[in-house]
């Protein structure tokens, strides 16, 4: 088999560095990676191919100062079953190799197809007009067509002009590029799928009532705390509305029927309130604060309920890329 001369960064180094040490040795310092640290090298192991040997000793040179003979290597999903074997349950085992064999069999370019219109034509909004449009040219044509149908006019015919004018890119910076559309885009895609575990399990922690979320965070946190700080990211109730940017708010009660946003703001913070009634329609918030002048109490079940709707359709528009959850940057726009 001819040998590529794959030059290696991040993860890579690490697959590279655990296939050569073998499985006794890896398999003691696999147990000190947290759950995302191990899908990342599970996924560099599985994508890693026919390493050379002058490649690996440069990696083992800048880890360790010296180089031991060796083999040369072959990356396979073999590998990394046979890696993981003891380290790892089978169930486990199973869900990483699930997740490496969707990501490995079929190109990165053309699972970016499978990333909501929304969310790609934002991220590309985002990015420099010379990346977004190489990006561009390398994905599907139906995905590109999609993805610009969202731009601004102005915006969309500068980037055709861009792509027309195209230069060739070098590997390294193609593998950069590579490497941050994985993580921003596709990974991010699976996540929203339902297909990460942390997801699953914010979807289910984020259904629950206030106190046992918290009591359940809490207890986590005592054993897991990494998994609990990430499971904090993931999740989203009725008081995180105020982290919202104000346009994704405004998208966000455009959507909720004005009885509904009534109720939930009924005993709610008056900060939250004002960041809410800011974000409706003159005659919708009108309509609101009327009705919160002017109706009964209303019971504290019916109350959870429809803040409980409002986050789960913050939620939902978010797995569609239509609006950002805690976002710290600016906001926007697809028009």
């Amino acid at each position: 088999m001819k040998q590529a001369n794959k030059i290696l960064r991040g993860p890579d180094k690490v697959a590279a560095l655990l296939l050569a040490m073998g499985k006794p040795l890896a398999g003691r310092l696999l147990k000190h990676f947290d759950p995302e640290e191990l899908k990342l090298i599970t996924r560099s192991v599985a994508n890693l191919g026919a390493i050379r040997m002058h490649s690996l000793e440069g990696v083992i040179e800048e880890f360790a100062g010296q180089f031991l003979n060796g083999v040369d290597l072959l990356g396979s999903a073999t590998e990394v079953e046979q890696l993981l074997t003891g380290v790892l349950t089978p169930s486990q085992i199973a869900e990483l190799m699930a997740e490496v064999s969707d990501g490995s069999t079929q190109p990165m370019w053309e699972r970016l197809s499978t990333v909501p219109d929304n969310a790609f034509a934002n991220y590309l909004l985002k990015e420099h007009p010379q990346t977004a449009a190489l990006i561009l040219s390398k994905v599907s044509p139906t995905c590109a067509a999609r993805a610009m149908a969202l731009f601004p006019r102005d915006r969309r015919n500068a980037l055709m002009r861009r792509m027309l004018s195209m230069s060739s890119v070098t590997e390294p910076a193609m593998r950069v590029l590579e490497a941050t559309l994985r993580e921003d885009l596709l990974l991010k895609a699976s996540r929203n799928n339902g297909d990460d575990q942390n997801a699953r399990m914010a979807d289910i922690i984020n259904k629950m009532e206030r106190e046992q979320m918290e009591d359940v965070l809490q207890s986590l946190a005592e054993t897991r705390p990494k998994t609990a700080e990430t499971l904090r990211g993931l999740l989203f109730t009725f008081d995180d509305v105020i982290k919202l940017q104000p346009r994704a708010r405004m998208l966000l009660f455009d959507a909720i029927p004005t009885e509904r946003v009534v109720l939930a703001l009924k005993g709610s913070d008056i900060g939250l309130r004002d960041a809410i009634l800011s974000s409706l329609a003159s005659r919708a918030r009108r309509m609101v604060e009327q009705e919160l002048s002017n109706s009964e109490p209303a019971s504290h079940r019916d109350v959870l309920k429809a803040r409980r709707m409002i986050a789960d359709a913050a939620l939902s528009m978010a797995e569609r890329g239509e609006i950002e959850l805690n976002s710290t940057g600016e906001d926007e726009e697809v028009y």
